[in-house]
């Protein structure tokens, strides 16, 4: 059985606008703004509509590059041989040759400042096998975050058909790129060098302008083709918010980038985050049977913000917390349970629950000394 604990938190203003009052987006075939944690719809314009995404489809390879980083599987410094079908690619590219070798940090940058298609199918091979085989993963991993209007053909975003996705699609995939901060580092140069120290020195420049002249853009990925038109997700962060906004079929690369600073900014100008909890805020006990300790704090594992906005009305909002069962040994950052933000009866976020210490196993001297007193202290009926 879960133990439920309730507590109301405050009065939460928000403000709410027409959205016949808002323009934007208005050259784009479809958009989308959204805040990162809390995945909350800003803005949107034909954001579920089916279109080519250029290289913004290397935002998928990116995160499986990330979560492969993370799991063991792939590191920094590994190096990668360039195949012939990989230094094939066409379109944006580093220039591989067949056979060069590259460590996956180098191929990375590629990817994120360069746009390189071959980088790309570089490090798609070394994942997957092949690229047929790891475009599977990337369709996999699709489904995995609930997209239904996406499909990928290659790990790149050349054009081809039946590779196609949306505007909402490729701002949940940013959602969960962004998690990786390390990626940002990369996104976020506009520019570097490849091949350093060599005769084939190679200049990296951002294809997203707006890295360097719109202040908290650090991310994500432009994209081009003649049948995609000008796209790009971006993402920018102020003060404790970040956002994340897409543009698909504009018309040129200007007015992509014009469209986008008036998404940020309206989203930067209108909303803000509001911290409800602190990961450092104790918010309950749990017991912890056979532990060294009897019972923990429990905190969350990080702090919940939630999006509102500056001037307006006020609305309710409660917590509550679902604690697990749980026994000794048990460290920080271990699940215990979740936090659910609510408000009009409908939960709108979730977040992990840990415990603020690590609690050791005790060990059968002192589990039968606190038997021993607590039956000593009434605690414990003896049936005799």
């Amino acid at each position: 059985m879960k133990k439920i604990i309730i507590i109301l938190l405050l009065l939460i203003p928000i403000n709410i606008y027409a959205e016949e009052e808002i323009k934007l987006g208005e050259n784009a075939k479809s958009a989308i703004l959204i805040e990162s944690t809390t995945g909350k719809i800003i803005f949107e314009k034909n954001a579920q509509e089916e279109l080519p995404m250029a290289s913004m489809t290397k935002m998928m390879t990116l995160l499986l590059i990330m979560e492969n980083i993370d799991n063991g599987n792939l590191k920094w410094d590994e190096i990668i041989t360039a195949s012939e079908h990989a230094a094939s690619m066409g379109g944006s590219q580093i220039f591989l040759e067949p056979g060069e070798k590259m460590t996956v940090e180098d191929l990375v940058k590629g990817i994120c400042i360069g746009s390189g298609n071959d980088a790309s199918v570089a490090m798609a091979e070394r994942i997957g096998g092949t690229e047929e085989k790891f475009v599977s993963m990337m369709n996999k991993k699709a489904k995995e975050l609930g997209l239904k209007n996406t499909n990928f053909v290659n790990a790149c975003g050349l054009d081809t058909d039946n590779h196609y996705s949306s505007a909402y699609d490729m701002a949940m995939i940013a959602k969960e790129l962004v998690k990786h901060k390390k990626i940002l580092e990369f996104t976020g140069t506009y520019e570097d060098y490849l091949r350093k120290n060599t005769p084939n020195s190679f200049w990296l420049v951002n294809t997203n302008k707006l890295v360097r002249y719109y202040s908290g853009v650090d991310g994500l990925k432009t994209g081009y083709t003649k049948e995609a038109g000008y796209c790009i997700t971006t993402t920018a962060q102020k003060d404790n918010m970040r956002l994340i906004s897409v543009v698909m079929g504009e018309p040129s690369s200007k007015i992509r980038n014009s469209e986008t600073i008036s998404m940020l900014e309206y989203g930067f100008n209108t909303y803000e985050m509001d911290k409800l909890l602190s990961k450092d805020k104790v918010i309950a006990k749990i017991k912890i049977p056979l532990g060294i300790k009897k019972q923990s704090e429990v905190i969350s594992k990080e702090d919940i913000n939630i999006l509102n906005t500056k001037i307006g009305t006020k609305r309710n909002v409660t917590y509550k917390i679902e604690l697990n069962q749980v026994k000794a040994p048990i460290k920080k950052g271990d699940i215990v349970g979740s936090i659910n933000v609510i408000e009009n009866d409908n939960i709108i976020m979730t977040r992990d629950a840990t415990i603020k210490e690590d609690v050791n196993k005790a060990n059968i001297i002192t589990v039968y000394l606190r038997n021993i007193l607590d039956i000593i202290k009434g605690n414990i009926s003896l049936n005799i």
